[in-house]
């Protein structure tokens, strides 16, 4: 399901515009990207939880020529499904 398709189905589910869909998915994913990015937990009952955490400083290689790359540590988002989804 892309962007598009859940915006459909949010204004079919709530009987309301896709305009007024689009802009209550928008609000959703601005809140998530918001709280993603202060390195809060998101939790969706039923769905699962978003977490960041940071990820190491590792080695690599490049898998053209197999010399030894540095890579950077970063964060990253994590997502955990709820595992009772009943």
């Amino acid at each position: 399901m892309n962007k598009a398709q859940l915006i459909e189905a949010v204004a079919l589910e709530a009987g309301i515009s896709k305009v007024a869909a689009k802009r209550a998915v928008d609000a959703v994913v601005n809140a998530t990207i918001q709280t993603r990015m202060e390195g809060d937990k998101i939790s969706f009952a039923g769905l699962g939880t978003f977490s960041v955490s940071q990820r190491p400083e590792r080695t690599g290689r490049n898998p053209r020529t197999g010399a030894v790359v540095k890579i950077a540590s970063k964060r990253v988002v994590k997502f955990r499904p709820t595992l009772d989804l009943e």
